[in-house]
């Protein structure tokens, strides 16, 4: 399944210019997901970080693996305007740097569910190059629209 910008619009409650997903290229709904995002030079990160030697901050990288993460989990009708927030990030390793003309491909599998909390595996990669992987701890809460 492939989603387009507008359609992970639809699934999650991010937007410019912290939306940092441009394409779902895999999905199954509540086990996995595998994102892209490319990295251009227009990015507004890249003027001060660091100028002469643009690099994605590495905070942006990791969110950008958890919006893959995100889509996966709230995807299903019943889970449409939740917020998986962060309750914890364990073993986040940044292995190579993203720079701009990048295309990183993000997967996120969902190792565990309990109720509304729960914990995400994701990894992302430029070709063959790990840039970052780590463990993300959620919770899915009601978002602003929810009566509950």
């Amino acid at each position: 399944m492939i989603l387009e910008v507008t359609d992970i619009m639809e699934i999650l409650p991010h937007r410019y210019p912290m939306l940092l997903v441009d394409r779902i290229v895999e999905l199954e709904p509540m086990k996995y997901a595998v994102g892209i995002k490319n990295a251009t030079f227009n990015e507004l990160f890249f003027q001060g970080h660091f100028p002469g030697k643009p690099v994605m901050p590495g905070v942006l990288l990791a969110e950008a693996m958890a919006q893959v993460g995100g889509v996966a989990l709230l995807y299903p009708e019943e889970n449409r305007g939740l917020i998986p927030f962060f309750t914890g990030i364990d073993k986040l390793r940044f292995r190579h740097p993203v720079r701009p003309g990048d295309q990183v491909v993000m997967r996120a599998d969902i190792v565990k569910i309990k109720g509304m909390m729960g914990k995400v595996k994701a990894i992302g990669k430029v070709g063959d190059t790990v840039c970052a992987e780590g463990e993300y701890l959620f919770a899915l809460m009601p978002g602003q629209d929810s009566e509950e």
